[in-house]
């Protein structure tokens, strides 16, 4: 587990978040599997959401699979691109803590990276929400949520 800090994003202090990948990989069967984590800002996660996405506005989260059939032992599952300013003020307006965001944002772009994917159909939507769901519970259970 990787994690790096660009922009705004430098300003978000780490702790905790590395024990809180490695558990949700671990709750998702993923023990052997490797994440990189980029906290950013809102103008740098916009600048690939246009990129990439061709959305030229602020996002919340990005993933960006590593690809299948990567050779060695530990599986690369990609890259999760979490915007703390946009994660700051969706903490408002969801009336959680900035830390709990973060996670659930963490949450969502790890799920990504296994291949969910809400914007498929409502079905696909709510086979995701309720996998997202089921990883935030149990976070909560064991104290990382």
């Amino acid at each position: 587990m990787e994690i790096a800090r660009l922009g705004a994003g430098r300003k978000y202090p780490l702790r905790g978040l590395k024990k809180t990948a490695l558990e949700i990989l671990r709750l998702l069967k993923q023990e052997r599997a490797e994440v990189s984590l980029v906290l950013v800002g809102n103008r740098e996660i916009r600048k690939l959401n246009a990129v990439f996405r061709k959305k030229d506005y602020p996002t919340d989260v990005l993933s960006f699979p590593a690809g299948e059939n990567l050779p060695g032992r530990v599986r690369l599952l990609g890259d999760v691109v979490i915007s703390v300013d946009k994660a700051r003020a969706q903490a408002k307006e969801r009336g959680r803590t900035f830390r709990e965001e973060i996670k659930t944002l963490l949450i969502h772009g790890i799920v990504h990276l296994l291949g969910y994917d809400h914007e498929g159909s409502p079905r696909d939507a709510l086979v995701m929400t309720r996998l997202e769901r089921k990883i935030s519970r149990a976070l909560c259970e064991r104290g990382y949520l």
